[in-house]
């Protein structure tokens, strides 16, 4: 790969990484997509940076669970399901209140990434001693 490959590759895999720490925040912005793309990036550009993301103190344990795994765990469900209806809730009844056809859009939004959520495994740890 060339200098404008690599660094167009570590250019996309910072973007990811930035909207992957965007979504932690954001319910309807998807966290694990942006890591994965941000993982197989840094892979190609920068092994470096992979192995960085891989074991960062925030995402590696996250990110290294779902790459071996395919699997969430329980707690991070939880609160992801939890921030999603929140968020959708709060816009469906305050600023959006009385526009019937986002609300239900929000909603048919809210179920669909919840449903994803749940489609994966739970990731069970054994408890340590």
């Amino acid at each position: 790969m060339g200098r404008i490959g690599r660094t167009a590759c570590i250019a996309g895999g910072s973007l990811c990484v930035a909207l992957a720490l965007a979504g932690v925040f954001l319910p309807v912005l998807p966290t694990t997509p942006f890591l994965l793309v941000a993982a197989a990036l840094y892979g190609r550009s920068s092994p470096r940076l992979r192995a960085r993301l891989l074991h960062s103190r925030w995402l590696g344990r996250y990110l290294r669970d779902f790459l071996t795994e395919r699997a969430i765990p329980l707690r991070a469900k939880i609160l992801s399901v939890a921030l999603l209806w929140g968020t959708m809730l709060g816009c469906i009844l305050g600023p959006l209140a009385g526009r019937d056809c986002i609300g239900g859009l929000l909603v048919v939004v809210a179920a669909a990434v919840t449903g994803h959520i749940l489609s994966y495994d739970t990731l069970r740890r054994d408890r340590e001693a």
